[in-house]
């Protein structure tokens, strides 16, 4: 959840059923047929390189334990998923890989770096500025990660005959502890992957198949006694280590919740309008890390701290224009502006009142009611 909470779950996944690869020219050789599952997971891994992801590991359904589903049951019992209502929607095909798809046999995890050039932390110092998650300030991931998942996949249909299936995120799928078991990396004390040679900067994407594959040894926890992650949430989402309260967690507020936020957790939020990167930035495992290679994943200057003012003017078709192709339009126009707001309020800059008084009478009684409460909070900061 934190840096990374997914609207776009609502939306149909990236995958269907149905799908099957097309025929595509193949940048590394052709498979034999009886290829043993360790040339296979070898090959794979090579093409997996090729087409510009990072981190490869394997592991297999049958590897997958009743841990998984547990953790998911605790989760779900203790309401900590809020109003993401497709969480219980589908919570039985997400308990297991083979409840999602009964054929699945090897089961490959992608990682791709998109770690910033620079502190994700520094603009929250900027008051009059807006702080959107590293993740969003490129290129939607899922466009991007999705077309390398299924160049792979077609690649791995053609050349050993397999069935595959791509998913990236909006399908009911745990990639996060998938990702673990195939050893790219273990899930930190702040719930998100962490890996050792790119800290907390992957994007995750999965690819099941009926290919048996030889597993990889799971990645072993490397968090120690630190509690960096857990100490720095503004919002005390951390009930405990390993476990996020998704209700707290300014990702879930920002992007997932489309209701009036809190006072109490809209104090909290400071500049941020679109997740929050604090948990991720903060990982000692970070120095390790690179900025990321695949262009497109790169901070747009536009979206790289712009102004309050700038975004709060924003009406539905500039906010489609300004955010097309990136991950933040997929929350629309007036919860984005919601955000602003709270920001607004935050800013303690008596020269915002005029334009939260605007919104307090805009069309969308979301940005109207939030627009109060940042007013009154403004007031009392001067």
């Amino acid at each position: 959840m934190p840096g990374c909470p997914r609207a776009t779950r609502r939306r149909a996944p990236p995958w269907n059923p149905g799908w099957r690869p097309r025929t595509t020219r193949s940048r590394s050789p052709a498979l034999p047929r009886s290829a043993n599952p360790t040339d296979l997971k070898e090959l794979i891994r090579q093409h997996a390189l090729a087409e510009g992801f990072d981190a490869v590991g394997f592991t297999t359904a049958g590897r997958i334990g009743p841990e998984l589903a547990e953790r998911l049951d605790e989760f779900m019992a203790l309401k900590r998923h809020g109003t993401m209502q497709w969480l219980e929607d589908k919570a039985e095909r997400r308990r297991h890989p083979n409840a999602l798809w009964p054929e699945a046999r090897g089961i490959i995890a992608l990682g791709l770096n998109y770690g910033p050039d620079h502190n994700p932390l520094d603009v929250l110092l900027e008051k009059d500025r807006a702080a959107i998650s590293v993740y969003a300030q490129g290129r939607d991931y899922h466009l991007v990660v999705k077309k390398k998942l299924k160049s792979l996949a077609s690649w791995l249909h053609h050349h050993a005959g397999n069935d595959v299936k791509v998913f990236v995120d909006t399908a009911p799928l745990m990639e996060k502890p998938l990702s673990a078991a195939a050893g790219i990396g273990w899930q930190g004390k702040h719930t998100n992957l962490v890996s050792r040679d790119f800290g907390s900067w992957l994007f995750l994407g999965l690819i099941l198949t009926t290919a048996e594959l030889a597993p990889d040894e799971a990645e072993t926890d490397h968090c120690g006694t630190c509690s960096n992650c857990l100490d720095i949430c503004p919002t005390k989402a951390f009930p405990a280590p390993y476990q996020l309260d998704a209700r707290r967690c300014i990702s879930y507020l920002t992007i997932e919740y489309d209701g009036v936020i809190a006072e109490d957790f809209a104090a909290a939020m400071g500049n941020r309008i679109y997740g929050c990167d604090d948990c991720l930035a903060v990982c000692p495992w970070n120095k390790f890390a690179s900025t990321a290679r695949e262009i497109t994943l790169h901070s747009r200057p536009e979206l790289d701290a712009p102004t309050l003012l700038d975004l709060a003017g924003l009406d539905d078709a500039s906010f489609r224009e300004r955010f097309a192709t990136t991950a933040v339009k997929r929350i629309g126009r007036d919860r984005f502006v919601r955000n602003v707001c709270v920001a607004l309020g935050n800013s303690g800059d008596a020269a915002m009142r005029p334009v939260l008084e605007k919104l307090s009478h805009d069309e969308a009684e979301v940005v109207r009611l939030q627009a109060a409460q940042a007013l009154t909070r403004l007031s009392r900061a001067a």
